[in-house]
């Protein structure tokens, strides 16, 4: 016992930090490599004409990730979240490994793996964010949020990256080498956790009380800073340990915890179903339909939005606890929205304007989305939920945005097979616009402010 609290103890919080949010290059390079496989993927099974199956194989991550989510968090009370951010690196090496020996024409087959991969995803999404979360001062909440979000860009520009770099290879073997190489991220994922530390939150919650002040230990700054936080720990988890026994899904939606459930299970609903794994997902398609050149020679587009998504992200980096998150939002979604209305008003006035001005304005909506909604929406529905109904609404709110990521994936190449591509984005446009009223009228401001705070303001409305 002595030899491993000894051996815990060189564990750095830059360490901690690093691998604990390392699961969002797994979340991010399996967002992102279907992205450019699926060109090949279409040419190797023939599937150019068959939009509901190629929507299938894209979105059917994001079906397993709406399970993924539930599940893990429940499971990682019982059992830690270290434990199942383990699980979940075996989970990505496997489905991904079981990807890229599919079966030639089987499409069910993948589909299938794709789901089970996406149990994978949906956890990282749940359990990457709790554990950052629950090891971060709240003076870095809102930065430390921020590194999940680049270490997802990140995992999408890798996973742009590795495509081009395979594109080269013969079709059959070329999208099964970008799906299969995630297995190599899962891999370094699975031996970096198993150093990690367990969260000093669900130590205390199941009496290990010692065990939680050697790991505050590793990333606060004094004793006096540990003691606190830790008295703030036990009290808390005492508070919940009473709250759970009497809150079920009718206290979310009571009149006193109404609005706040609204407002964080609304933004999240609001940030997928603004279009943006639409770009993500078909950006090699887009400008396929856009210009006429071969999805499969397009590829250096999606490392382009990659870059863009990183330097936002770590444009967040800067500004998160700089600026509010309502404000910055808005703007965001201003912006998102006429990136996506201005080309169809655009070719309605000049009809003979280039075809590439819809992809450039797509750049603008991934720049704005990059460090605004992409970041904040998670930022804001660790803040928004007041801890009586915490557990259960930052589930739903996980929940409604893989629903949303899920029909997203699943619906845009249909519907861009049945109407023109910039009617497409403006339907999209109109979302983001809607959620930019949404946010001015719905959802409070949490920067700065306790979650008590809050809850009071909002329930006394």
């Amino acid at each position: 016992m002595e030899k491993a609290a000894v051996t815990e103890k060189k564990i750095s919080s830059g360490f901690i930090y690093f691998f604990g949010s390392f699961g969002g290059i797994l979340f991010g390079y399996d967002i992102g490599v279907m992205t450019g496989a699926l060109p090949f993927l279409q040419t190797d099974w023939g599937l150019q004409n068959n939009a509901g199956i190629v929507g299938w194989i894209t979105s059917a991550v994001m079906l397993g990730a709406i399970f993924g989510g539930a599940i893990a968090g429940q499971l990682s009370d019982k059992l830690g979240r270290r434990k199942m951010i383990l699980l979940s690196a075996l989970v990505f090496m496997l489905g991904s490994l079981l990807s890229a020996v599919s079966p030639h024409d089987g499409q069910f087959y993948l589909i299938a793996v794709r789901v089970f991969l996406g149990l994978a995803v949906g956890a990282s999404s749940a359990l990457v964010p709790a554990y950052m979360s629950e090891m971060a001062p709240a003076k870095m909440r809102g930065r430390l949020t921020g590194v999940n979000q680049t270490m997802i860009v990140s995992g999408m520009l890798l996973s742009y990256i590795m495509d081009f770099v395979l594109k080269d290879l013969p079709e059959n073997m070329a999208w099964r080498s970008m799906l299969g190489l995630a297995a190599l991220p899962a891999l370094i994922l699975f031996f970096g956790v198993l150093k990690l530390p367990e969260s000093p939150r669900f130590l205390v919650k199941n009496g290990r009380s010692d065990d939680a002040r050697r790991v505050l230990s590793y990333i606060r700054e004094n004793d006096q800073e540990i003691d606190d936080e830790l008295e703030q720990i036990q009290d808390t988890a005492s508070q919940e340990k009473k709250i759970s026994k009497a809150t079920t899904w009718g206290t979310v939606f009571s009149s006193k915890y109404r609005y706040l459930a609204i407002a964080g299970i609304g933004v999240a609903a609001f940030q997928q179903f603004q279009g943006a794994n639409a770009i993500f997902y078909y950006i090699p398609l887009i400008v396929e339909k856009a210009t006429g050149t071969a999805a499969n020679s397009a590829l250096m587009w999606p490392i382009i939005q990659g870059i863009i998504l990183v330097i936002g992200s770590l444009v967040f980096l800067v500004i998160a606890d700089k600026f509010k998150r309502r404000t910055l939002l808005i703007l965001g979604g201003t912006v998102m929205g006429l990136s996506f209305l201005l080309p169809t008003v655009i070719k309605m006035l000049l009809p003979n304007s280039s075809p590439l001005l819809i992809v450039a304005f797509l750049s603008i909506y991934v720049a704005a989305y990059s460090f605004t909604w992409a970041p904040l929406t998670w930022v804001l529905i660790g803040e928004v939920f007041p801890l009586a109904i915490r557990g259960r609404a930052s589930g739903a709110a996980s929940s409604a945005n893989w629903v949303g990521s899920f029909a997203v994936g699943l619906l845009f190449p249909i519907m861009t097979a049945s109407m023109p591509q910039d009617a497409v984005f403006a339907i999209f446009g109109v979302i983001c616009l809607l959620g930019v009223w949404f946010i001015h009228s719905c959802v409070p401001e949490t920067k700065v402010r306790s979650l008590e705070d809050i809850e009071e303001e909002n329930i006394n409305q």
